[in-house]
């Protein structure tokens, strides 16, 4: 038995110009070859629609945000809609968030945002849902969601007290620092970033430091995507680094969002609502294993199409897992902390 999944952060409309092979130079012009793809992104936008596509039922997802009263916004609402998900959308006076993502062959993302109806969620509508609802799993996307991120250690401490798993998700904040996530690290049981992220976060210069500040802190179970490198997932048990499968890259926008889909597919599909119980610091690396290999399949996955979520398809995950999982798995390493 599934309670539910609560998504919380920040909705954007994502321009996304793939398979580049330049940037244009000052007054150049550029012809693209894989054209312009307007779609919806935002982490929660991203996993629900990861996790409908990958057979989870939408009427156990729900999804708080803000969006402005512009065009964009009612093409994030009137595409969400389409997935029969709840939807808590606010609409505010500012504009929605948008983001022109420029993807040069061989080379990582470039991504340009502009920050606005995210800075409004209403708080108290996650704390009512929170109340109300009890889903067995809170995830929260944080770094652009103003007084939200101001009040993250507050909002994850009800979300604890109430018996609820926490896993929050980064992206770079917007004019603040890192502060308020490290205050709130002891109330996080799953905390999802990659290595530069996390180097950042903890103000530490070597990774392995700033891996055991966040454990030391509190958080029960830590997972740094790498790219092309691969992942690494970490608890009291031990660290684990697994390579990456191969696939062919069209676009690697929302890899990490179809990671962090698997990585609440798996949870649930092992421990049902029982998820909510568990200390994940000490669950035992074979079992860790299996949700991030679970986990990459689907990251991996996501980069073979344009755009966040064009690309997950059930059968073509379980494809790549079948023809790949096991090769990485043996070359997986796992040392103690």
């Amino acid at each position: 038995m599934v309670s539910g999944i609560l998504l919380v952060g920040f909705l954007v409309a994502d321009i996304v110009v793939p398979e580049l092979d330049k940037i244009a130079e000052p007054g150049e012009l550029v012809f693209v070859p894989k054209g312009i793809h307007l779609s919806v992104g935002g982490h929660p936008a991203n996993i629900a629609i990861d996790l409908i596509k990958m057979g989870f039922n939408p009427r156990n997802i729900t999804l708080i945000s803000a969006v402005g009263k512009d065009v964009f916004g009612d093409f994030i609402v009137n595409t969400l809609k389409r997935y029969d998900f709840k939807l808590m959308i606010e609409r505010v006076e500012a504009p929605t968030n948008k983001n022109v993502i420029l993807v040069v062959k061989g080379q990582d993302r470039r991504f340009h945002v502009e920050v606005g109806a995210s800075l409004h969620i209403p708080i108290a509508k996650i704390l009512e849902v929170l109340e109300s609802c009890k889903p067995s799993i809170l995830y929260i996307s944080v770094g652009i969601l103003g007084k939200v991120d101001d009040e993250l250690e507050n909002i994850l401490r009800r979300a604890r007290q109430l018996g609820i798993l926490t896993f929050v998700d980064v992206v770079k904040p917007y004019n603040k620092t890192w502060d308020f996530l490290v205050s709130a690290l002891h109330h996080i049981n799953i905390l999802h970033c990659n290595d530069k992220e996390l180097i950042d976060i903890t103000d530490e210069k070597e990774l392995n430091k700033a891996i055991e500040k966040v454990l030391e802190r509190g958080t029960e179970l830590l997972f740094i995507t790498l790219g092309e490198r691969g992942a690494m997932a970490i608890n009291e048990k031990g660290v684990l680094i697994q390579p990456a499968f191969k696939v062919d890259v069209v676009d690697p926008t929302g890899a990490g969002d179809a990671f962090c889909s698997g990585v609440i597919l798996k949870l649930l599909e092992n421990y049902g609502d029982n998820v909510k119980t568990l200390n994940l610091s000490q669950i035992p690396i074979e079992e860790v294993s299996e949700i991030m290999l679970f986990a990459q399949a689907l990251g991996a996955q996501a980069c073979r199409g344009p755009g966040t979520t064009t690309a997950i398809n059930k059968e073509e995950v379980y494809d790549l897992l079948n023809r790949q999982g096991s090769e990485i798995l043996k070359k997986q390493k796992v040392r103690s902390l």
